[in-house]
């Protein structure tokens, strides 16, 4: 080969590698320092800016591996140009270090992600909402003059659609982990969510008005639900889930303000090949729950929950009553299916039973506990 012709192939190669560099956003590259102390917010919202309005065809938001970015609350705002876009976080992101250092009047989120269609978030980073602070002052274990009822959520995903995230890692968040928000065709893979069994109300994924929502292979390990959905939801399916320490998977709060019977509707999900570890009522369905007891008043009102299946899944139970569908007397629970469900007790001595209320359906193959209906 002539020199020419090896300087033509070195210059394609450099003009192959600018291509691919001007494709990603390195929030290093923005003024990040990466190294848990320095507050990176600033470079995150940069970068970001940069990659959502990016006229490349797969353009990316790189977090790199090997660094720590203190990041106050912040919103990922869409639409972006792009309508294959990546976030590839392989570092830690960590929140400011409790309520004391939460300089923003609203306390209820911290990472939120709003009108991004067509996402993706991968690798193998870490989100630690630092959470110890806020569960100390928590009105739910903590009933003193000053306590707090609300914390931030570590990741919110508001009217997301074509959303894709996998392989990531969320601890000690102050509430809930993650929670869904008005989003439409989202799969989650492979999360590995986890919080002490006894922090409060730190839910790890809450589903509310989304559908076609397939959530698989995680494992969720925490103070309060493993998964909830609310109201306005459809077309739910969760499979492979390790749960447990917490209260499993649930399907509560709904119509809670009072909304007219029927407003609302849970309908179409599947809760398939759940593993359940020392879980406090493994499957539930609470429409008479109230988060701080004595403070809910009673309403006449309630939201249809139909066409729900459990089926393959086994562990153990923390509580007597392992399966719990207690519904409103106003709106039936309709067509609930528990298939092959197989739950022991997690204590000696202790005996696991099902409790129905206002709700009909079929029992298959379950003979521990013996089904209600």
């Amino acid at each position: 080969m002539d020199l020419s012709a090896i300087l033509y192939f070195l210059c394609l190669i450099s003009t192959a590698s600018i291509r691919i560099n001007a494709d990603e956003f390195n929030v290093l590259d923005f003024g990040a320092a990466g190294d848990g102390n320095a507050d990176d917010s600033m470079a995150f919202i940069k970068a970001w800016n940069n990659t959502c309005s990016a006229t490349a065809k797969s353009p990316t938001m790189v977090i790199p591996k090997g660094k720590t970015f203190l990041v106050r609350p912040i919103t990922f705002a869409g639409p972006c140009k792009s309508s294959d876009i990546t976030i590839m976080l392989s570092g830690s992101i960590i929140a400011p270090n409790g309520p004391n250092e939460w300089k923003e009047d609203d306390k209820s989120k911290w990472f939120e992600i709003q009108g991004v269609d067509s996402l993706q978030i991968d690798g193998s980073g870490t989100i630690d909402g630092r959470g110890k602070a806020w569960w100390d002052i928590s009105c739910k274990i903590n009933k003193k003059e000053g306590c707090i009822k609300l914390a931030p959520t570590v990741l919110k995903f508001d009217r997301c659609n074509n959303l894709r995230m996998n392989n990531m890692n969320f601890i000690n968040s102050p509430q809930t982990h993650v929670t869904l928000m008005g989003c439409n065709g989202v799969e989650f893979g492979f999360l590995s969510i986890q919080a002490p069994g006894t922090s409060p109300n730190t839910d790890g994924i809450h589903i509310q008005a989304s559908s076609n929502v397939y959530i698989h292979n995680a494992h969720i390990s925490d103070g309060d639900d493993c998964i909830s959905i609310g109201d306005n939801t459809s077309n739910i399916n969760i499979t492979q889930v390790d749960c447990g320490p917490g209260h499993g998977v649930s399907i509560g709060s709904l119509g809670k303000d009072g909304g007219e019977v029927g407003k609302g509707t849970v309908k179409h999900i599947v809760f398939s090949n759940l593993n359940f570890t020392d879980v406090e009522n493994p499957i539930i369905i609470d429409q008479h729950y109230c988060d701080v007891a004595d403070s809910c008043k009673e309403t006449d009102t309630g939201v249809h929950i139909d066409d729900v299946l459990y089926a393959q899944s086994f562990g153990t139970s923390k509580t007597e009553v392992a399966i719990n569908l207690n519904c409103s007397s106003s709106s039936p629970c309709t067509n609930i299916i528990v298939d092959t469900i197989q739950l022991k007790p997690a204590n000696p001595g202790q005996r696991v039973i099902s409790s129905c209320n206002n709700a009909n359906g079929q029992s298959k193959g379950t003979d521990q506990p013996k089904c209600c209906f």
